[in-house]
């Protein structure tokens, strides 16, 4: 069956982005890492623009869509918002940035230092969204989806496009799951060829309920990680493409996000916020059990946190 993402969409995404994203590097772990029986690699994506994979979408998107007199809207968390501020401004677009009430204070601020307009627009992601829409209606002003855009899913699969072209192909890949677009775009990529693993908090499951239900639909929504993996309910797309492409979902809790966030600082002295240690929560714990042998990628996908709350 055909994916709503093709591979030459992506193809195409990263030499439209290439000018202006980082290529990210791969980190191959000594053997044994973590006391596993298998080879585990990171990609540190973490290193991209604006501290997250968000300035793949984010700059397809103003590519392809904007003019040189378009304004510029989007709702985030707060990792969506910061790379549509840092796209926008590296393309001469003025944009309007709405974050809810759970967003930290330092993406908020560094949506700011991007040079664009944050405005607080309710207590979660969906509120700010739908604070954005009205904007968007009165203003004209070019949406920028966080994961329900087939521009935003075409940017993050060049995530796989790199993995695949800079290191041997892995068995497995973990993925931390917000509204989908990031494992949407990625398992478009290796469809078929790759094993996708989600990987979602316990209190903000949008993804695995609606593989349970058939369809997307609304969760609650309270986790440590929830400034990053918040949606309510996953993006249509992104849900088309996991029924087909995305193995399982597995979901991890807040301490184990947490144990993952101080495990990485302690050896790596990598700083990630808790929606980006998720993916290598799964491995940590012991939700997702590798076989011996296998070949398992971790990609480590935010750093926009404050260091206080990691080090203790």
């Amino acid at each position: 069956m055909a994916l709503p993402v093709s591979l030459d969409a992506i193809i195409e995404a990263h030499q439209r982005i290439a000018p202006y994203i980082r290529r990210t590097p791969l980190m191959k772990l000594n053997d044994r890492a973590f006391g596993l029986e298998c080879a585990v690699t990171f990609k540190l994506e973490y290193l991209q623009h604006a501290g997250s994979f968000k300035s793949r979408g984010a700059f397809n998107t103003l590519i392809k869509k904007a003019t040189p007199q378009t304004a510029v809207t989007a709702a985030s968390g707060g990792n969506h918002g910061a790379a549509v501020a840092f796209a926008a401004r590296a393309l001469g677009l003025p944009a309007k940035i709405f974050v809810p009430e759970i967003s930290a204070p330092i993406k908020v601020a560094t949506i700011r230092n991007f040079g664009a307009e944050a405005i607080v627009g309710g207590a979660i992601f969906d509120d700010a969204y739908a604070a954005c829409l009205d904007y968007q209606k009165q203003s004209d002003a070019l949406l920028v989806h966080p994961f329900d855009a087939i521009e935003t899913l075409e940017g993050q699969g060049t995530i796989g496009k790199e993995w695949e072209e800079d290191g041997s192909l892995p068995d497995t890949v973990l993925i931390a799951c917000g509204g989908g677009g990031l494992v949407g775009g990625i398992a478009s990529w290796w469809h078929g060829r790759v094993k996708i693993v989600g990987v979602e908090p316990e209190g903000s499951r949008c993804l695995h309920a609606a593989l349970e239900a058939g369809a997307p639909v609304p969760v609650d929504v309270k986790s440590v990680a929830a400034d990053s993996l918040g949606a309510r309910t996953v993006g249509r797309y992104a849900f088309e493409i996991a029924k087909h492409a995305v193995d399982h979902v597995a979901l991890v809790d807040d301490a184990a996000i947490r144990s993952a966030q101080q495990i990485l600082w302690r050896d790596f002295r990598i700083m990630s916020e808790p929606g980006g240690a998720a993916a290598l929560a799964a491995l940590l714990s012991g939700v997702y059990k590798p076989k011996q042998g296998e070949r398992v990628g971790v990609l480590l996908c935010g750093a926009n946190v404050d260091p206080a709350t990691v080090v203790s």
